[in-house]
């Protein structure tokens, strides 16, 4: 239970990606860490392929001082994500404290949104790479790797790497 005591905000929005969301909640789970469901309301939100995600926080409620890390999955979620301030402002204050953050798939987007790409060896899926790069990401065709603070990783296919990825360095964070 490496992460017991330890408190980590996956965000959620209709459309996420069901895989990129539930395994990460497992697997943090599994190494004994608590997971809040951030969204920019508290609907019944429809992953991509159907399964139901309940958010239990409010973007706007919520305080990146609350959070060890973040998780942004992909899908479709993304993109209604991205359009909510409390969640940008979130993800930007969570990577300004130096905290861990994974970006999988479509979650790129919200990365760019927060302006925190530039610099960055950056992955995701084929759909925003020139998002990434536009925002000035360098683009690294990889499952999943790590660039300081973030993880990043391509797609549903590689969660397992991406998964290791994250949970090593939210391992490593704790000091």
């Amino acid at each position: 239970m490496r992460l017991s005591e330890r408190t980590y905000a996956v965000l959620v929005a209709d459309g996420v990606e069901d895989l990129e969301y539930w395994v990460t909640v497992m697997r943090i789970q599994e190494e004994g860490a608590t997971v809040v469901s951030v969204g920019s309301d508290l609907d019944a939100h429809r992953g991509k392929n159907g399964l139901a995600v309940q958010a239990d926080a409010l973007a706007s409620d919520v305080s990146a001082d609350r959070f060890d890390g973040l998780v942004i999955p992909g899908g479709w979620a993304p993109d209604k994500m991205r359009r909510s301030p409390a969640i940008v402002d979130l993800v930007r204050t969570v990577n300004g404290q130096g905290k861990p953050i994974g970006i999988i798939c479509h979650g790129g987007s919200v990365a760019i949104s927060a302006d925190i790409v530039s610099g960055r060896r950056v992955t995701g899926s084929l759909g925003i790479k020139d998002d990434l790069v536009n925002a000035g990401g360098t683009w690294a065709d990889e499952p999943a790797f790590r660039d300081g603070n973030q993880v990043w990783g391509r797609v549903v296919a590689d969660i397992p790497d991406f998964e290791r990825e994250l949970i090593a360095l939210f391992v490593d964070s704790i000091g």
